[in-house]
């Protein structure tokens, strides 16, 4: 798996229909339209994500592999 960084996994949610809810220091929250669910991502500069959180947050937000 390709590791991304939380600037680019943001524009990739925000692809999906997911809408930043707020921004708390430097971790972006998003929610999705009739869900409860939300995600935090953190945006360190250009700094990849760990590949155990990108995971995690494509297996909620339903991204697969392909659209990395």
């Amino acid at each position: 798996m390709k590791a991304i960084s939380g600037k680019r996994m943001c524009k990739l949610l925000e692809a999906k229909g997911w809408k930043l809810t707020r921004v708390t220091g430097s971790h972006h929250i998003f929610t999705h339209q009739g869900s409860r669910l939300r995600i935090t991502v953190p945006i360190h500069g250009n700094q990849d994500l760990k590949i155990g959180l990108q995971r995690a947050i494509m297996k909620l937000a339903g991204i697969s592999e392909d659209e990395l």
